[in-house]
């Protein structure tokens, strides 16, 4: 019976068994940021503890940064506060910082992988759930709360339940207009919210080994909101691909030997599962939320269901039966660590080139890190954006969950490209969420309403655009 990757990682990372029946796992890689980090370092100094090894952790300035106008001071001195304290910690424990004159700054799972920090086989942890995003390159990463992040500066090491695998196998092609993140959003639809509590999510079959890296990332970065502790894809030649000559991969020799590792770490043939599931890539559709949770999502020609749930619906002011498409939006936002890389930018562009955004709709677009900012306006896709009417924003969260000043308003309705869509994520109380693939929020900014981007881009064949 051969093993899968999760046990393989599992079982080279185990320090011990504990007598709880928890596994002390040994971390490769500790990301940190300014909002999870500052009690954990002052947990540490309150035990006179060290960070034990600082070469194996790297921080970022991503979730409360703004992103219009990032001068230093901020202009809000609770986040001045916190980067200013990342930043004493860092200098303290002689912590790599990305800090905004770097250069490399951004969301904390944008440059992981960019920068080839993120490699197959390892262990990484991070205090935030999307941590799973580094799965996509053969990772097993978590995301901690603050007194995990404590734990893992101290010791490298975190105390862990151990996990079920459920292979998730996507087969066939999928349509034109269809995205990774409608494949994300339909198995979160089906497998439920909760359809993932102490599993680990492996993607497969030929649908996933076809996705480029960005793709996969955004499959494996929504892995927390089915419920499951992680996700992943076997490392392959799109892998190595992706990492080779990167500033943190290993060169020459070492990144051959170093491929050869990493493939064998990958899941057996003939491995075995606690569960299995397949779809078929084809009958996927462009998916919109439509509720107050990533599970309530339907095909965007479908209505709305009848036994939705009565808060959802009564927060989003939906009624059961009528149609999703032809809501009116009023923002759209493009970006996230879900779908803030630059080939997210490239879609989006595409669709809005030669348009402009409905004169009632705030867009903007937040690249994810620094590093697509610049490639992005190497492209001229910056101008393609502004021209259209978008606003063209610095690296950081943004939107996605408004700790910073890129909030909604009131009861204002966001077609978004990030992963969540609970009540008051995107700041305001009664603010609503539609989450989509850029390429959809892109033609909702356009239409000034939700649209299919198939019938969108179908349109503009027609007109000869």
């Amino acid at each position: 019976m051969g093993t899968t990757l999760l046990r393989k990682v599992w079982d080279a990372h185990t320090v011990r068994r504990l007598a709880n029946g928890q596994t002390q796992l040994f971390i490769g890689l500790h990301l940190i940021h300014e909002v999870t980090s500052p009690q954990a370092f002052d947990m540490l100094r309150a035990r006179g503890a060290t960070v034990a090894f600082p070469e194996r952790t790297v921080a970022t300035v991503d979730h409360i940064v703004p992103t219009r106008d990032q001068r230093r001071p901020f202009i809000d001195v609770m986040a001045e506060e916190m980067l200013s304290s990342l930043e004493r910690n860092c200098r303290e424990h002689r912590i790599r910082m990305l800090d905004l004159s770097s250069g490399l700054q951004g969301i904390v799972h944008v440059i992981g992988p960019e920068l080839a920090l993120t490699q197959p086989a390892m262990t990484i942890a991070c205090g935030d759930s999307h941590t799973s995003t580094h799965g996509a390159f053969g990772a097993i990463a978590f995301g901690i709360g603050t007194s995990q992040v404590r734990d893992v500066l101290a010791s490298q090491c975190l105390a862990m339940d151990p996990l079920k695998v459920r292979r998730i196998t996507v087969t066939g092609r999928l349509q034109p207009g269809v995205y990774a993140k409608d494949v994300i959003l339909e198995i979160i639809r089906r497998l439920g919210v909760k359809g993932g509590v102490g599993y680990a999510y492996e993607y497969g079959g030929d649908a996933i080994e076809r996705m480029s890296m960005d793709e996969r990332m955004t499959i494996c970065n929504m892995s927390i909101e089915g419920g499951a502790r992680v996700g992943y894809v076997n490392p392959d030649e799109t892998t190595f691909t992706y990492l080779r000559g990167r500033p943190f991969a290993p060169v020459g020799d070492d990144f051959d030997r170093a491929c050869r590792w990493w493939s064998s770490m990958a899941s057996d043939p003939g491995a075995a599962y606690d569960d299995e599931v397949t779809l078929e890539a084809a009958s996927i559709q462009p998916t919109v939320t439509w509720g107050i949770n990533p599970g309530q999502s339907i095909a965007v020609g479908e209505r709305i269901p009848a036994a939705g749930d009565q808060e959802a619906l009564e927060f989003m002011g939906f009624r059961p039966g009528e149609p999703l498409k032809g809501t009116k939006i009023d923002v759209a936002f493009v970006g996230s660590c879900t779908n803030g890389r630059l080939s997210d930018l490239r879609e989006a562009a595409r669709i809005v080139s030669g348009h402009h955004v409905a004169a009632h709709v705030k867009a903007l677009v937040v690249p994810g890190s620094q590093s697509v900012r610049a490639a992005a306006e190497r492209e001229g896709l910056d101008r393609v954006f502004t021209d259209a009417g978008f606003e063209w924003r610095g690296a950081g969260c943004s939107m996605c969950l408004a700790m910073n000043p890129d909030r909604l308003e009131g009861r204002e309705v966001c077609a978004s490209s990030s992963n969540r869509n609970f009540k008051g994520r995107q700041g305001s109380p009664t603010g609503r969420t539609l989450l989509m693939s850029p390429a959809m929020v892109a033609a909702a900014a356009i239409a000034g309403e939700v649209v299919d981007v198939r019938e969108f881009a179908a349109a503009e064949a027609t007109l000869g655009r």
